[in-house]
């Protein structure tokens, strides 16, 4: 019995030394770590009072904070990276750049509000954190570490030894290729001639309904952020993701959406359309408009955006005049 007993210790001993330690992601993770490390580094140049866009691809391919910017007359930094990556990972790391003034704009995807607590728990920010960001882990519920040290299953072991192997050799994600990133966070780039037009089409979209968004933790995490950033000043506004207008969210979905906000301190804004457009807008599927679309719906959503923040104070980006 104490053979056994050892030999499970050190089996986990190797996992956990091999999970938190050794063995990487660089090509599945890296790119998701790049875009989060340098939208931070962009928002920390801000000084005064800014709008931040915290969602998941939605974020920088459906809105664009360069041509938000001066119609709301302050800084704006698309934050947005995937679906995916937990809220409270995603909000942690923003925490310390919000600041009384600010203004938070949350256009967030069905699937968000409706993740699991197992999901949230065992996303990809529970691999990152677990070899590159501890200091964040530490700051989350304990139920975060379980999936911190635990990461991978033996596919994630097995495409870990490949994605190390690949990058070692020169290999270089191809999907920056797609498009580009603007100093603002926007994607840019995913122009209509390039849209995916026949997958579009075929593809079918369930939405959730009002019980699904009330329940979900991803709501429950929403919630907190939102009140937390309440008591410090900082305006949090919620909004729709665009969607396919063939598609939409049921009256009591939209209000249950709405309820996360308004009940927690915070407010929310829609569109007349409800951020929904035929799929000929969309650039590769239903969250993501071509990029003509995208600086339409930007202007659209600035000008409905104007009515929900606080005055400004001073705006500036570090460097500048």
């Amino acid at each position: 019995m104490r053979a056994l007993l050892t030999v499970c210790l050190l089996s986990v001993g190797i996992y956990l030394t091999g999970a938190t330690m050794l063995l990487d992601r660089p090509l599945t993770h890296g790119l998701l770590m790049a875009a989060l490390n340098a939208k931070l580094a962009a928002g920390a140049e801000i000084v005064g009072s800014k709008l931040v866009i915290l969602a998941g691809s939605n974020g920088p391919y459906s809105h664009r904070c360069e041509i938000m910017e001066p119609i709301i007359a302050r800084p704006c930094m698309n934050a947005g990276v995937a679906v995916g990556i937990g809220l409270d990972y995603l909000f942690a790391r923003w925490d310390a750049l919000l600041r009384p003034g600010d203004a938070v704009y949350l256009p967030m995807e069905p699937a968000q509000y409706t993740a699991r607590r197992l999901a949230n728990a065992t996303g990809p920010d529970a691999a990152i954190m677990a070899r590159h960001d501890r200091a964040t882990l530490r700051t989350l519920a304990p139920e975060r570490w379980a999936g911190a040290a635990f990461p991978l299953d033996l596919r994630g072991v097995i495409m870990s030894v490949l994605e190390m192997a690949l990058h070692t050799g020169g290999f270089r994600d191809p999907r920056p290729a797609e498009g580009a990133t603007n100093a603002w966070g926007d994607h840019i780039g995913h122009d209509p001639s390039r849209a995916a037009t026949g997958a579009l089409a075929a593809m079918v979209v369930t939405q959730p309904d009002a019980t699904q968004i009330a329940a979900g933790h991803g709501s429950t995490l929403i919630a907190a952020f939102t009140r937390r950033m309440a008591a410090r000043g900082v305006v949090v506004i919620g909004g729709l993701s665009a969607g396919f207008s063939d598609a939409p969210l049921t009256p009591a979905a939209l209000a249950a959406i709405a309820a996360v906000y308004k009940d927690n301190g915070g407010d929310f804004v829609t569109l007349a359309n409800r951020s929904r457009y035929a799929r000929d807008n969309f650039f590769d599927g239903p969250e993501h408009l071509h990029e003509a679309a995208q600086i339409a719906h930007a202007r659209a959503v600035a000008q409905a955006l104007t009515a929900y923040l606080p005055p400004p104070r001073l705006n500036a980006r570090a460097g500048s005049d």
